[in-house]
């Protein structure tokens, strides 16, 4: 019976070691100089070589015909034993995941007390997996690892090193560390054509470019799966025999759920879904497959050369090459980067999986905060129409139907959930003279929201909320303002007043104005029993501060919330005009949109 390629072609020499020259190197180097040390800690990915150039180094110490550089000559009865991992008196390899107590550390120490079978040869003691080794077994062999027999060499293998320092942190110290690299496709490709070219077994290219990118790194697993693919048929190997036997999906598949994003056609992406569903496609392969094709699309895009995809997957990307945009390949990736930790753990994987390339169909429909933000400065110069915001890959501004405002179309409401935060319209709907009116009967006026969520009608031909600066208001001479005016200079009259009396400026954080008379009597709508009763007390100097910026007001009126209790409660609604009074204060730009766009907080 044949063996495995995997121990078939094993390196035999330093030399023959894939990518780990600067381990294979410096160990050849210590047995030629005679610096050999008596422990070694080889960490790294699984299939890299650790147990493999831990034999080497078993090799070279006891071979009987080693060269002076330190290399084994792989073919003398001790080389040949050890190669092939044969009982040997002198070079022990122990699995530490089945003998991790410490009564398996305490018989590996007193054998390790027993002299080599010769004058001129080494123990050496090989503990693969040595992670799994107890505190206690690692106890039990600080002694002898600080202060080996003569002519005793320990060599650890772990995939996992950081679990020795939380164990046995006194170890690390006693011991010369080894980090393996993973092995790159190029390396791993170099290595397949030359054990295939010893097999007489002809490959494509990119057949094998596709079991380099499912080896992951790791040389052992390339080959394994090199003769799984043997396995399956005589014959050169092929694209289509790799796919098959490795269950991988097809390279079409990908691209044809790349033309229904590109199409923006969502409506075609169950079915092909679905069909890969039937056919028993694991679907967390099938995104691990999709992000590696929508990365290399990004390279083109880019103007980049993708690297590690076939000739065909190339020419294909080239040809569909402008149909999305950078930026929109950047939110895909980012997409599936995000829900790729909840997708394996699932059991609504299928789901998950249409929901996420619907968006992907959908993101012509999405809007960007640039182009918000866009919009804005074209309709604050003054203008009775607002700029147009420009058009780009990712989303639209339109204009709605009322009063010529702007409306925004978000399409991944439907994909995203409501989870998110967004921006919506909505509001209160209150009369300049305190006269509640239905959306119904705005007549030509639209309905603006305020930053603490109070409405107020705003006529057609009135100055918009927010457009205005603040030495407009001052320059009314004393005519009475409307609601809209009151409102839009609200915070700015607050914070002024805070600066200069701190106490009047922290009551009128729980004060709404709500309606003014054609007289200038300005009502506000106070929130809590206790608010309510200190402001009634400091109404003059109350009505003294908001004079300069409001001078049309002669008169205030308080009124309290309508079920508020005697101290204030934190409500839903509170949370979210708070939220957004803090984003206006915060920066003007923003502040500008939200007055401009009618936009308020939604959980």
């Amino acid at each position: 019976m044949s063996l495995a390629l995997a121990r078939k072609y094993r390196p035999r020499t330093f030399a023959e070691v894939a990518v780990q020259s600067h381990v294979s190197n410096t160990l050849k180097g210590a047995i030629a100089r005679g610096r050999v040390a008596h422990g070694y800690l080889m960490c790294g990915p699984r299939g890299v070589g650790k147990t493999t150039l831990a034999r080497v180094l078993a090799m070279a110490l006891n071979c009987e015909n080693k060269r002076s550089d330190g290399e084994p000559c792989g073919a003398c009865v001790s080389c040949q034993r050890i190669w092939a991992g044969s009982a040997s008196l002198d070079v022990v390899e122990i699995d530490a995941a089945s003998n991790r107590g410490v009564d398996d550390a305490r018989d590996l120490r007193e054998r390790a007390m027993y002299a080599p079978s010769g004058g001129d040869r080494w123990k050496v003691y090989i503990v693969d997996e040595a992670h799994m080794l107890t505190r206690e077994a690692w106890n039990a062999l600080l002694k002898i690892l600080e202060e080996p027999p003569p002519r005793v060499v320990f060599v650890f293998a772990t995939t996992e090193p950081h679990k020795i320092a939380q164990s046995a942190a006194p170890v690390l110290s006693r011991l010369q560390r080894f980090d393996f690299k993973r092995i790159g496709p190029a390396e791993v490709r170099e290595r397949l054509t030359f054990v295939l070219a010893g097999e007489d077994v002809s490959a494509e290219s990119d057949a094998l470019a596709i079991i380099a990118r499912a080896a992951d790194g790791s040389m052992r697993d390339a080959l394994s799966l090199t003769d799984q693919v043997l396995a399956l048929g005589d014959g050169a190997i092929t694209v289509d025999r790799v796919r098959e036997a490795l269950g991988l999906v097809a390279e079409d598949e990908y691209l044809a759920v790349l033309d229904i994003i590109a199409a923006r056609r969502p409506a075609d992406i169950f079915a092909i879904v679905g069909r890969l569903v039937e056919l028993g496609v694991d679907l967390g392969q099938f995104m691990a497959g999709l992000g590696e094709l929508l990365r290399a699309q990004l390279a083109v895009e880019l103007g980049a050369a993708p690297q590690d995809i076939s000739e065909n997957a190339r020419r294909a990307l080239d040809e569909r090459k402008g149909l999305l945009s950078p930026g929109d390949l950047i939110r895909m990736l980012s997409a599936l980067a995000e829900i790729e930790p909840r997708f394996r753990r699932s059991a609504q994987q299928q789901l998950l999986l249409e929901l996420l390339l619907v968006r992907f169909s959908l993101l012509d429909r999405t809007v960007t905060i640039e182009e918000l933000l866009r919009a804005v400065p074209s309709s604050a110069d003054g203008g009775s129409e607002p700029g147009p915001a420009g058009r780009g890959s990712s989303g639209t501004v339109s204009r709605g139907a009322s009063g010529g405002k702007e409306s925004v179309r978000q399409s991944d409401r439907d994909a995203s959930g409501p989870s998110q935060s967004r921006m919506r319209r909505t509001a209160e709907d209150v009369a300049p003279e305190g006269r509640r009116i239905d959306g119904r009967d705005r007549g030509a006026g639209g309905v603006r929201a305020s930053s603490r969520g109070v409405a107020a009608v705003e006529d057609a031909h009135a100055p918009a909320v927010g457009r205005a600066p603040s030495p407009a208001i001052g320059s009314l001479h004393g005519a009475v303002p409307d609601i809209n005016t009151v409102v839009g200079a609200w915070d700015d009259a607050v914070a002024v007043i805070r600066q200069d009396r701190r106490t009047l400026g922290s009551l009128l954080e729980h004060v709404l104005p709500t309606a003014i008379t054609a007289s200038g009597t300005l009502t506000l709508q106070v929130d809590g029993a206790s608010a309510l009763d200190a402001l009634t007390e400091k109404t003059s100097d109350l009505l003294a501060a908001l004079r300069p910026r409001l001078p049309g007001v002669v008169k205030l009126n308080l009124r309290r919330s309508e079920g508020s209790a005697g101290s204030s409660r934190m409500s839903h609604e509170s949370v979210r005009s708070d939220t957004v009074a803090a984003l206006r204060k915060r920066d003007p730009v923003l502040r500008a949109a939200i007055d401009e766009l009618d936009l308020a907080m939604l959980d």
